[in-house]
């Protein structure tokens, strides 16, 4: 198949790419004309520049492909850029569905978990099941209505396919997007984790996952691409001794995080920049995004590795990178996960 990756210096976008390499297909990356040359060095890739905000741009980089891998977006876990979040998350989105409907090539969209309803302590969410209300920050909001928009598009004859990751780690993590949850707990004691949980990936599993639903997806269907329902105190226990770094003491309640994310909003109206610790983020993190990824398993052959695999695999990346030894600091202004 000759497809098109859009995202490909990101996370998911990168692994989707090297799968793709790996089974014999022909890939296309669409790149903005700054975007960095190092995370697609040595890959054998035809190069389209463009933007997803611009339809004419994906039109051209569409032609005679068979399918478009949308795995583009943005990520801020808070109150602020919601007109952003949604030109990119949202128009950009219906932009690829447009496009990759006028050359009638399948498009699979990357959602999140965060697209869907949480889980429970006790209680896995699914793609029809799910029990809690999530936060509607911007990405929450603008990840939902991306998903709206592709099931509209679907009904003006667009054959797309959602799946839903949970939270990734592994190599290729050249910004560092979800590692740098993993960065800050190895090179930055962080004595508190948030007293909810999350489910936990590895992007290669993603990645492999996202491939087979080219060729095994159901038009109009969600599939969750998760992986372990761990809780953050666990997993940061787990990360502090893959990377031989201190473990949390314990967790923080609703007092404590309170308290942090009044100060990152406080911090937001100061500076005019959202840091990644605010009142969303820090309700994000006491929920339970527990998931369960028995459809994708099902139906797409999904299967997930140990969390410790991935974690260390993760580790080692970065660290043979070389330029990833520094704390980011949980008051980063750089778009995040909830740490």
């Amino acid at each position: 198949m000759q497809v098109l990756v859009t995202g490909a210096t990101g996370l998911v976008g990168n692994n989707v790419v090297r799968e793709l390499i790996a089974r014999k297909h022909s890939v296309r990356v669409l790149l903005r004309h700054n975007s960095s040359a190092r995370p697609l060095q040595d890959l054998s890739v035809e190069k389209s520049i463009g933007d997803i905000c611009d339809l004419n741009s994906l039109r051209n980089a569409c032609h005679e492909v068979d399918a478009v891998v949308h795995a583009a977006g943005y990520i801020t876990l808070g109150w602020t850029e919601l007109e952003k979040s949604r030109a990119i998350n949202v128009d950009g989105s219906r932009n690829v569905a447009v496009a990759a409907r006028e050359c009638n090539a399948r498009m699979i969209h990357v959602s999140s978990v965060d697209a869907l309803g949480a889980g429970t302590r006790d209680v896995s969410a699914n793609e029809v099941d799910q029990f809690g209300a999530k936060i509607p920050c911007a990405y929450v909001v603008t990840k939902r209505e991306a998903e709206e928009a592709m099931l509209d598009e679907c009904q003006r004859g667009s054959d797309i396919v959602i799946v839903n990751p949970g939270f990734m780690l592994g190599p290729w993590d050249w910004k560092p997007s979800s590692g740098r949850m993993l960065l800050n707990v190895a090179h930055g004691f962080i004595p508190l984790a948030p007293s909810g949980g999350f489910n936990v990936c590895d992007v290669r599993d993603v990645a492999t996952g996202i491939v087979n639903t080219i060729e095994l997806g159901k038009t109009r269907e969600r599939y969750i691409l998760g992986g372990h329902n761990i809780t953050y105190f666990d997993a940061w226990c787990l990360f502090a001794a893959v990377t031989q770094s201190k473990k949390p003491w314990g967790k923080f309640g609703i007092g404590m995080g309170s308290l942090l994310g009044t100060w990152g909003d406080l911090c937001s109206k100061i500076s005019g920049r959202e840091p990644a610790v605010n009142s969303a983020s820090i309700k994000m993190a006491r929920l339970f995004h527990y998931y369960s990824s028995d459809k994708a398993q099902t139906e797409l052959g999904y299967t997930y590795r140990p969390l410790e695999e991935s974690v260390r695999d993760a580790w080692h990346w970065f660290k043979n990178q070389g330029n990833f030894t520094q704390p980011i600091g949980v008051f980063s202004t750089r778009d995040s996960q909830p740490v």
